[in-house]
């Protein structure tokens, strides 16, 4: 059904001097206490009693290893005994209260998950072996590195959690909607949060990486260049909630009633299509409506555009990953889909807004280590230190360890054990037993279940314990050179402009060219195109750990090429005047409604405007508050007298210079050529359908179905022409 909403935003500077923290001098005098060591009175003073200081823990213990978690051999489980990581996560967790440290601003929805193929061949779990079955699920969406308050279109990676109420009890698959990670041990964690969150002394910049902290972290984490490439293109500017992927990013077990285990990669694949919008669009966009995603995905559901995700997997034995040409383990790595096909088995439909967003959105609680039996974790260290965040988490956030007693969290089945009080406790065990084993026969409570219960995949290991990478995580280039290279023309070019501006915003000329040294490992074109931008010379490249490998393209990479087919569920933003033609904006309407298209109508005041055969149309913007940037296309009908009324006002020009400059497919009626003159647009091109009569209209929405009209970028960007 059709939606419309159009009826009825370093360096010290000359002049200032800087106070010095005081210094200790070496031996006696030197602080003896934390308290000391940290001064007084709210200030902090960083002592240094000799040239190198030794990292601690809190309890003042030294740190030899702070880059690796304790494992079992190189690629062992990560042990329970280490304390560092215990520590540094666990204080990391309680950084702040109640807002989370990550993924703050988020929204979410209610929906059910229906299972179309069974996976009951290799997965004992219910909520994948009955085809036909429905689970109730919630969703939250969310940026990672801004506040509650920062805008929605932050370049930033998005969180992708889907909470599953199964009968046999909840099933979190909290992922993002990039693949990949930043990092591959959890014990980098902390860190990598702490260089891309704001700089602490100054507590700016918000939601954005675009400053020195974050780069100098990347570009000390060859690691991290993978996820840099994803994090430098569309994919982390997308045009709503409901056009992204998601994806469990770390590999699974699934294991059948004999404890045979099948590793699995999850994947959300929207039915909408991919989509993104442009950068300078985003900050527009940001300054125009900085909640564009809330307010898309609500429109969406209550008009009964539900948004819908394919969920596939990735399946494959232990003898197909000794194949691969990297570890799957290593959460910086993908496996390309042409290497293993994703299969389809559900599909996830979010039906239903929340009733109130505090009660649901802001307490629910994901956690990576919930699953219902027949699902279990690799060895993945990343998954392993997720597994121990994500409880301690809630814990801090919701106050204590009843938070499954809050509705969003609770399970949908029954819950039967000897837990009992703590803080907001809503039920307790009832009658005289609260433990087992106990001897009371009808009364004694729940019991063991073997043949239900979970069970653990029977993984030998050795080797010694140590904190040590495995030689299968080394190879950091390989795969970002193949996403660049899997990427069309204009989104490859968009990762080179991403990567300037980005860049542009450092102030230290070393972590400039270190960064592009980096660049060199994975493209030299790229490289040089970015050095270009920054006006700086090409560094030596940086060392690899392994030489970078020519991997094949894979399309299912790019956005582009998985673009939505047609114009369904998307929005045009139509400029109307007193005195324009209704015969064609009634064809518009059809037309667009016919396609399931939304639409809006922008006119000089909202109370709306008078169409040449006398009829009232209501008005959803008015011109100064409706810009482009919100739109997947425009149409501009003016008519004669109203286009030259709005070649006099700025934000008329404005809408129809951005909606040229950012590559929008513009339908247009012959009086807006006087509109077009005043805002500067230098000609028309293919991205331009002129709209005479109604029949015209059909072809119009037709062309729109195409995302934009890229070949005009490379007209209108100073880059491009260089």
């Amino acid at each position: 059904m059709a939606r419309s909403t159009a009826k009825g935003d370093t360096g010290k500077r000359k002049g200032e001097s800087v106070k010095k923290a005081p210094r200790a001098p070496a031996g006696a005098d030197a602080p003896t206490s934390y308290a000391e060591a940290q001064g007084q009175g709210g200030e902090t003073h960083q002592t240094t009693s000799d040239a190198t200081m030794t990292l601690t823990s809190q309890q003042g213990i030294p740190v030899g290893d702070a880059q690796n978690s304790l494992r079992a051999g190189p690629r062992g489980p990560t042990l329970l005994e280490d304390f560092q990581l215990r520590e540094k996560i666990f204080h990391f967790d309680h950084e702040r209260i109640p807002e989370r440290v990550v993924h703050a601003r988020g929204y979410g929805a209610h929906g059910v998950f229906e299972l179309t193929d069974s996976l009951s061949d290799i997965c004992r779990a219910n909520v994948l072996g009955e085809v036909g079955q429905q689970t109730e699920a919630f969703v939250r969406f969310s940026t990672v590195a801004g506040s509650k308050g920062s805008p929605d279109l932050a370049r930033d990676v998005r969180g992708f959690a889907v909470k599953m109420y199964t009968r046999e009890g909840n099933w979190d698959l909290v992922g993002n909607n990039i693949p990949v990670f930043f990092i591959q041990d959890a014990i980098k964690f902390p860190d990598l949060i702490h260089a891309v969150k704001e700089e602490p002394d100054r507590a700016f910049p918000q939601a954005q990486s675009a400053h020195d902290n974050f780069w100098d972290f990347a570009s000390l984490m060859p690691e991290a260049w993978h996820m840099v490439m994803w994090q430098m293109s569309d994919r982390t500017i997308p045009r709503s909630l409901r056009t992204m992927e998601g994806f469990g990013i770390h590999s699974f077990r699934l294991l059948d009633q004999d404890g045979n285990s099948t590793f699995v990669k999850f994947h959300w694949k929207p039915r909408q299509g991919l989509q993104s919008v442009l950068w300078n669009e985003a900050v527009k966009i940001n300054g125009a409506d900085p909640d564009f995603h809330r307010r898309d995905m609500w429109d969406a559901i209550e008009s009964g555009d539900f948004p819908v995700w394919d969920l596939g997997v990735q399946l494959f034995s232990e003898e197909d990953a000794a194949k691969l040409p990297f570890d799957h383990l290593d959460s910086t790595k993908l496996i390309p889909e042409e290497l293993i096909p994703v299969r389809i088995i559900g599909n996830l439909t979010l039906n239903r807004n929340v009733e109130n967003f505090f009660a649901s959105t802001e307490q629910v609680a994901f956690c990576t280590s919930n699953m219902p039996p027949g699902i279990d974790f690799s060895d993945d260290p990343l998954l392993h230190g997720r597994n121990f965040s994500y409880l301690d988490t809630q814990l801090k956030r919701l106050g204590g360890p009843n938070f499954t007693h809050i509705p969003v969290n609770a399970p949908r089945c029954p819950v039967m054990n000897f837990q009992q009080d703590g803080h907001m406790a809503m039920t307790n065990p009832k009658g005289r037993v609260n433990y087992e084993p106990n001897s009371w026969g009808a009364e004694a409570g729940p019991r063991e279940n073997p043949a239900r219960g979970t069970t653990s995949f029977a993984a030998g290991f050795d080797g010694p314990k140590q904190r040590v990478r495995s030689e299968s995580f080394s190879d950091h280039y390989s795969q970002a050179r193949q996403f660049l290279r899997s990427q069309q023309p204009i989104e490859q070019k968009h990762i080179g402009d991403a990567l300037t501006f980005e860049l542009s915003k450092v102030t230290r000329v070393d972590i400039r060219a270190r960064a592009v040294s980096h660049l060199l490992n994975i493209d030299a074109d790229l490289a040089a195109t970015v050095a270009d931008g920054l006006g700086m010379a090409l560094p030596e490249a940086a060392v690899a750990a392994k030489p970078t490998i020519d991997l094949p393209t894979s399309d299912k990479l790019s956005i582009l090429a998985n673009g939505p087919k047609d114009f369904k569920g998307r929005k045009m933003g139509i400029v109307l005047t007193d005195g324009s033609n209704a015969t064609l904006f009634d064809a518009l309407i059809d037309a667009l409604e016919a396609e399931g298209a939304v639409w809006e109508v922008v006119a000089p005041k909202i109370g709306g405007v008078t169409l040449d055969n006398g009829t009232a149309v209501a008005a959803k913007q008015k011109i100064d508050g409706g810009p482009s940037v919100l739109y997947d296309a425009v149409a501009v009908l003016p008519s004669a007298a109203g286009a030259a009324l709005l070649a006099k006002d700025a934000a008329a020009k404005d809408f129809c210079a951005d909606a040229f400059a950012h590559c929008k497919y513009i339908g247009f009626s012959a009086s807006a050529a006087a509109l077009f003159d005043a805002a500067r647009i230098p000609e028309t091109d293919a991205g331009f359908v002129q709209l005479a009569k109604p029949k015209d209209v059909r072809g119009f929405v037709v062309t729109c179905r195409a995302l934009r009209f890229w070949p005009r970028e490379t007209a209108v960007d100073l880059d491009a022409q260089g």
